[in-house]
């Protein structure tokens, strides 16, 4: 047995089973709460998912939208308490694990396929 292992199941955030399983390229929303001085808000985030990275209890992701012809990425911790929750809108068939390349692109040629699922 891997010691290392069996700690980190036994920390494992156990609202990772709640959340939709999603890809690179799906399009999702992430119902964030923000506090501004002693008031919360839930802030609603929706973009394309551009990377997965990590593993465990570890694991964030990375989401790119597009803010007045500008482009906005955010990282967020998946077992984050500040999550509400995370809607998949649409499931994106993609090629690649990381699409930097979207960075450069704008219009039209940003735009992600469909998976029918």
């Amino acid at each position: 047995m891997d010691l290392i292992k069996v700690a980190e199941q036994a920390f494992t955030n156990p609202r990772e089973a709640e959340f939709p399983k999603f890809n690179s390229g799906d399009t999702i929303t992430v119902a964030y709460r923000i506090k501004e001085g002693n008031k919360e808000r839930i802030q609603q985030y929706r973009g394309v998912v551009i990377k997965i990275s990590g593993h465990g209890d570890s694991k964030r992701f990375t989401v790119r939208k597009m803010s007045e012809n500008v482009g906005v990425e955010r990282i967020f911790p998946l077992n984050s308490p500040f999550i509400e929750s995370i809607v998949l809108n649409k499931a994106g068939k993609v090629r690649r694990a990381k699409l930097y390349y979207l960075r450069g692109l704008t219009g039209k040629k940003a735009r992600i396929k469909e998976r029918r699922r």
